[in-house]
């Protein structure tokens, strides 16, 4: 059965996620991506919940500069559930990323929920380049943290604001 899509209709994704910080895998998922939608926003959620080590502004100010040279990227702070986000955007694809066979369970009960918040949206996975597979947020966070060197893991302007972090809370 083909569906057709009025011209007039954009194809907008969203990519969701604390990003705290954005790591390289996140921008590899990012850049591959987007090509496939005529807007890909990056939707940082603020998540209390989750503790995040930079605020909000912050996570979104890095990802804007690593992401700024692709010109159908958006980068959007969100503090509601994502399911209302997505409505808000009028975003038809939620973009998920699946390091490793761990992830999937955990995805897939998203996916399933999400199927019910939003039934017009579609989660589509994509998976990092082999090289980035074992780059999460929370490892970086732990190396950073403990004076090891990231900056193979994370973009620039990431690396100067976790340099930054360190100098400001040794020890």
């Amino acid at each position: 059965m083909n569906t057709i899509v009025p011209a007039a209709a954009l194809r907008i994704a969203v990519y969701p996620g604390t990003f705290d910080p954005m790591t390289n895998g996140h921008v590899d998922l990012a850049v591959r991506a987007a090509p496939l939608f005529d807007k890909l926003v990056i939707g940082i959620a603020e998540s209390p919940v989750k503790n995040p080590n930079f605020a909000l502004q912050d996570r979104i100010d890095m990802a804007r500069e690593a992401l700024s040279g692709i010109p159908n990227i958006e980068v959007l702070g969100f503090r509601s559930l994502l399911a209302h986000f997505v409505a808000e955007i009028n975003a038809s694809v939620i973009l998920r990323g699946l390091r490793a066979v761990s992830d999937f369970e955990y995805e897939f009960q998203l996916a399933s929920m999400n199927r019910h918040l939003i039934p017009g949206a579609e989660t589509m996975f994509l998976t990092p380049a082999e090289q980035f597979s074992f780059i999460s947020s929370s490892l970086v966070r732990e190396v950073a943290r403990l004076g090891g060197d990231v900056s193979s893991f994370v973009p620039p302007a990431v690396q100067k604001r976790l340099d930054k972090n360190r100098a400001a809370n040794p020890g």
